[in-house]
């Protein structure tokens, strides 16, 4: 579990982050969104127990990230940006060093590096110098790093930067399994997209204030209005599109199609098909009008600090 209380970071009279409280429970995911500058990095370096806070406080597992640094340390697999490795080591040097800094075993630190190097299709690249390496193989190499200890917590700063599209997935869908076994996840991301898939719960971070948060679906039901549905006829609808604005709230149309808003899809659109089959009004499609977390992103960029 993942709790932040309250927590500040000043540098000087700069305030990086301020008042920033969060949660993400076991087996959870939360994305942590913001423009560069925002405060997401400075955040995830007080949880992770590099930086010392201001003031607030920050529970890692249960730990005090001041009180217990140490040991919440060990908990915790943190993935920066620009992750730092050593370019003249090969993989299987750069893996061992570090296993053997996590603590383990010899026999234990060749299974974790051979599984995981395999997992993420690397198993080829041990013997290869890092320096050899394209961004995107430093980057996942970096987030092996980081499970090699199989830590509770994992804290990453843009995993997928600089990936191809089949890395991305696969490590997009190592996140998942990672989430499956009960781990807390926060993903700092500029990936939109990225975030709406794998997270359960968004929080926005601007000027060091996280100004929203919520599931991906309440965060557009509260910013960008209720759900907006879409329905297309096979003929026109010849005068019927009155008794249509009787019963929905339509919001705009055209010859053979129409858009209205509901509060309860489940509960509006069978009584709705059912009436126009009565009126011999043939469908052809009926669906929710996408909307994505960039636009809500934009939105919440763009307003003042008090949203």
């Amino acid at each position: 579990m993942i709790e932040a209380r309250n927590l500040s970071k000043k540098f000087g009279d700069f305030v990086a982050v301020g008042d920033v409280s969060l949660r993400v429970n076991a087996g959870a995911v939360m994305a942590l969104l913001g423009p560069n500058g925002a405060g997401k990095t400075t955040t995830v370096r007080m949880l992770s127990g590099i930086l010392v806070p201001t003031s607030g406080q920050a529970i890692i597992a249960g730990l005090d990230v001041v009180k217990h640094a140490q040991e919440v340390r060990r908990r915790v697999g943190v993935l920066a940006e620009v992750p730092g490795l050593y370019l003249r080591s090969t993989a299987r040097e750069y893996l061992s060093f570090f296993g053997e800094v996590y603590g383990l075993a010899a026999a234990q630190r060749r299974q974790r590096i051979g599984d995981l190097l395999a997992q993420f299709e690397m198993l080829d690249m041990i013997d290869r110098r890092l320096s050899e390496f394209s961004k995107g193989m430093k980057q996942k190499l970096a987030l092996i790093r980081c499970l090699l200890p199989d830590p509770e917590v994992l804290l990453l700063d843009e995993p997928t930067s600089a990936m191809d599209p089949q890395s991305a997935r696969l490590v997009r869908n190592t996140i998942t399994q990672l989430r499956s076994d009960r781990r807390s996840i926060i993903l700092c991301t500029h990936n939109l997209p990225e975030a709406e898939m794998m997270a359960d719960h968004i929080a926005i971070i601007r000027r060091g204030q996280i100004v929203v948060e919520g599931s991906p679906s309440e965060l557009k039901t509260r910013l960008l209005g209720r759900p907006l549905m879409e329905v297309h006829f096979a003929r026109s609808l010849n005068g019927v599109l009155p008794q249509l604005q009787a019963r929905l709230e339509v919001e705009s149309s055209g010859d053979k199609w129409l858009r209205y808003r509901t509060d309860n899809p489940v509960g509006d659109n069978p009584p709705l098909l059912y009436w126009l089959a009565e009126q011999k009004i043939e469908v052809v499609t009926l669906s929710e009008v996408p909307r994505s977390l960039e636009e809500v992103y934009l939105r919440v960029v763009g307003q003042p600090v008090e949203v």
